[in-house]
């Protein structure tokens, strides 16, 4: 495990470095959400998240699902840099025979707690492994991404209800709202309102944060394991494709399928995290 903010910053562009790799490789993809919870994933995985390589299934280790499976790749990515595979099954992201789908599948990736892509299944399963472990008085944490888009789903809101009404503390959920969804932004095809406000309304713990800052995740996380009688919701300010700001701009940057103009900028982003890792490593 990484601790410093600094150690995890570079956590995180090694995250969104392979992320882009591997989409490049492929040749199209979803960028735009797999980038926007790089940093989230690098605070879970790189502090927080107790699940070891070598003991993958022990009943006590933490989960984490990743409910808005298109972010896939970036999920990929950072179980590759925790030891979960080796590089080359990266770079086979949603090929014939891979063992990398272009949304996560549990019964193919190690690592992979949940197989996740038809939306509001992830955090409806996430509820239920809360819901056992708080029964069986076990400690450990659960752990969930979902998407701003994803909470059309009429599923989600009767997980959190649930998540309530049992008092899940031990259930910690993020919400992606980098504001964009395969069709256009969030507001105009289902204003999500006031997030905070709605989650509060369905008995959680909430607060929001800049879903960019290491630092803000960080202390989130820790504020959340301090709450005893709540589920808590954790909403993330973010942008879609974070962290690359050629495809922040971009309006259809939920599944790209670059051309010239993009793979030009996306290899200037690649070089560019190439260049922030060997600096931060050097500090």
């Amino acid at each position: 495990m990484v601790t410093t903010t600094d150690s995890l910053t570079v956590f995180a562009d090694k995250i969104r470095y392979f992320t882009l790799k591997e989409l490049g490789h492929l040749g199209f993809g979803h960028y735009g959400g797999s980038l926007s919870i790089v940093e989230t994933l690098a605070v879970l995985y790189g502090k927080h998240l107790n699940k070891q390589v070598d003991d993958p299934t022990n009943p006590n280790r933490d989960y984490f699902i990743l409910s808005k499976g298109h972010g896939g790749p970036a999920l990929y990515a950072t179980l590759f840099l925790k030891g979960f595979f080796p590089e080359e099954v990266l770079y086979s992201l949603n090929q014939n025979g891979t063992t990398l789908p272009s949304h996560p599948d549990r019964n193919l990736t190690p690592g992979v707690e949940m197989t996740t892509g038809s939306l509001g299944q992830g955090i409806s399963v996430a509820t239920g492994i809360a819901f056992s472990n708080q029964l069986d008085e076990r400690d450990n944490y659960t752990y969930c991404i979902v998407g701003d888009g994803e909470l059309n789903e009429g599923q989600c809101w009767e997980a959190f209800q649930f998540a309530g009404h049992h008092r899940l503390n031990r259930l910690i959920v993020f919400i992606d709202d980098n504001k964009k969804q395969l069709d256009g932004p969030t507001k105009d095809i289902i204003d999500p309102l006031d997030l905070v406000e709605k989650m509060a309304a369905f008995g959680f713990s909430a607060s929001r944060v800049d879903g960019s800052s290491i630092r803000t995740i960080d202390e989130a996380i820790q504020q959340a394991k301090q709450v005893t009688d709540k589920p808590i919701a954790i909403v993330l300010d973010t942008t879609k494709g974070q962290g690359v700001p050629y495809l922040e701009q971009k309006a259809d940057n939920h599944h790209v399928r670059p051309n010239d103009e993009d793979k030009q900028a996306l290899k200037e982003a690649i070089a560019l995290l190439e260049q922030r890792i060997k600096e931060g490593e050097e500090a």
